[in-house]
This record gives structure tokens, C-alpha cells and sequence, in this order.
């Protein structure tokens, strides 16, 4: 049976979906905007520092379902400008490393939710 995941340590949803589901020992995240939990704003800086964050809210409902970036098999990564590409592999590298590291999509869209510079979402098992 599919189970929601919510946490208050991520963004709520600004739409219709939930921060999670897991079934069994899968867990799929929504893409992770770079915003803070408790002021639904994006946090000041530019890619790298909205690379961590929505890293950072990722982490949070991955934990929530028992799940840990250590267990991510895929990652889907969204950026408003490829050529923030290099800016965005050194954060993603500083959490992921290179070893071992998912599988991964990066591509580059039109336009993200509240114009965010970039989005994340995962598989992962849970432990």
C-alpha cells in the first residue's frame, strides 16, 4: 500500500501533490524547490545556494519516509539556465560525491515554480 510523506522539515505543497509517497521500501520525492520551510521564500544567493537548499529540503522528506540521500537511486535535477550546470555539479558533488553517485537527468526548462533557478526530485529505497 502507497503511503504519503509529509514533514514540516520541507516546504509544504504549493499545489495539488504531496512532498512524498513510498511503497514498500521505494520512496519518490516531488522536485525539491530551493525554498525555506518556515518562510516559503527562496533562499538569498543564487544556484549554488538554491542547489543545497532544495538538497536540503530533498534530505528532510527522504529522512521522513526512512529513507537518507545515502539510498538515492535516481535524481531528477531541473535547471531554469544550463548554463548554471558547472555551478550546480559542484554542490550536487559536495553532497553525492562522485562515487557511486545516482543515476541522474539534468536538463534545462522553460520555467520552474515561482521561477526558482532549480528543482530536485528522487527515487530512493528506505533502510
Amino acid at each position: 500500500m502507497k503511503k504519503t510523506i509529509s514533514t514540516a522539515l520541507a516546504p509544504q505543497a504549493i499545489g495539488p501533490y504531496s512532498q512524498g509517497m513510498s511503497f514498500q521500501k521505494l520512496v519518490f520525492t516531488s522536485g525539491q524547490l530551493p525554498l525555506d520551510a518556515n518562510t516559503m521564500e527562496f533562499v538569498s544567493g543564487g544556484i549554488k545556494e538554491q542547489a543545497r537548499q532544495s538538497l536540503e529540503n530533498l534530505k528532510a522528506v527522504l529522512e521522513e519516509a526512512g529513507a537518507s540521500l545515502d539510498t538515492v537511486l535516481k535524481t531528477c535535477c531541473f535547471l531554469s539556465d544550463m548554463n548554471d550546470f558547472v555551478a550546480f555539479n559542484e554542490v550536487y558533488t559536495d553532497v553525492f560525491g562522485t562515487e557511486a553517485a545516482p543515476a541522474r537527468s539534468c536538463v534545462e526548462v522553460a520555467r520552474l515554480p515561482k521561477d526558482a533557478l532549480v528543482e530536485i526530485e528522487a527515487i530512493a529505497f528506505s533502510k
